[in-house]
């Protein structure tokens, strides 16, 4: 069985942090502090750090140290096209294999988020939103669509977390996802691609609105 490294599980700790907001957009990580923290030695820490650094969440400026990034308007509205890219990509992935499997955990996932939108639960329904979104790169079975599918998710819970809003279109929204599906099930490619661009730029324009009116968004 293939065990997880220290630097892996602190690189891992560390996105958390980020994306939940511990860890401060422009925050400077303190090597003495984390180390302490997670218990570790510098040596596993700095080779996660570094990780994060790759991956964009973290910024290195010389003779300073390491700093949490900052998302501005330009950098959320990048964090939609990249995710637009890399979702409709596994999209249309899945809808061209018509693999059964992927598409019961699609449905599954969506069922999830109708469930948290009947209970009145916009916490339930934020993390069923983003497990659909997980679901849905997963069952592309692409390893690097995955992988760069990870930093943009936690780039987008950065943005959802600074404004701790709630959802203002609910039904809108577990609706788009159902749309999605419907096209890959129907193994249209062309519609899959053009729901997944659409459903994004919906997500933009709520996240861009609720940023300028100081409401919630999606």
């Amino acid at each position: 069985m293939h065990r997880e490294s220290t630097a892996s599980v602190i690189a891992r700790q560390l996105r958390t942090a980020i994306m939940e907001r511990t860890l401060q957009p422009g925050a400077q990580l303190s090597e003495t502090a984390l180390s302490a923290q997670f218990g570790v030695s510098r040596g596993p820490l700095r080779e996660a750090m570094q990780r994060l650094v790759q991956e964009g969440l973290l910024r290195s400026e010389p003779n300073r140290g390491l700093f949490v990034i900052e998302l501005d308007e330009a950098d959320i509205r990048d964090v939609y096209v990249a995710r637009a890219a890399v979702e409709g990509a596994a999209a249309t992935m899945i809808a061209k294999a018509r693999v059964p499997a992927a598409l019961r955990e699609l449905r599954a996932a969506c069922e999830a988020m109708t469930k948290s939108l009947e209970l009145g639960d916009p916490a339930a329904l934020s993390d069923a939103d983003f497990h659909f979104h997980d679901v849905l790169v997963q069952c592309s079975g692409s390893r690097r669509l995955a992988r760069m599918h990870q930093t943009l998710i936690v780039e987008t819970r950065m943005c959802l977390t600074a404004l701790e809003g709630t959802y203002q279109q609910p039904l809108e929204l577990v609706e788009e996802h159902n749309q999605i599906v419907d096209a890959i099930e129907a193994g249209d490619v062309k519609l899959t691609l053009k729901r997944v661009e659409q459903h994004m730029d919906e997500a933009l324009r709520r996240l861009i609105h609720a940023e300028d009116n100081d409401e919630g968004y999606v």
